[in-house]
């Protein structure tokens, strides 16, 4: 009878981490989503790319 040889590899404990950037979490008024996903809608854009997006031109208007 042979016995299952298990790979020297430990198990990783938790989930698997989805991206390098940290979160950045708050809330924000319906009206404003429906916004930015209209606004995200016309540019071919997912709802966080467009937040992104909209933060950087936000801080270039304020930056010059």
């Amino acid at each position: 009878m042979s016995t299952s040889i298990k790979k020297a590899i430990p198990k990783r404990r938790g989930r698997p981490a989805t991206g390098k950037d940290p979160m950045l979490a708050g809330r924000v008024p319906a009206e404003m989503i429906e916004a930015v996903e209209r606004w995200a809608a016309q540019h071919n854009l997912t709802r966080s790319e467009a937040i992104r997006r909209l933060i950087q031109l936000g801080l270039d208007v304020e930056c010059n």
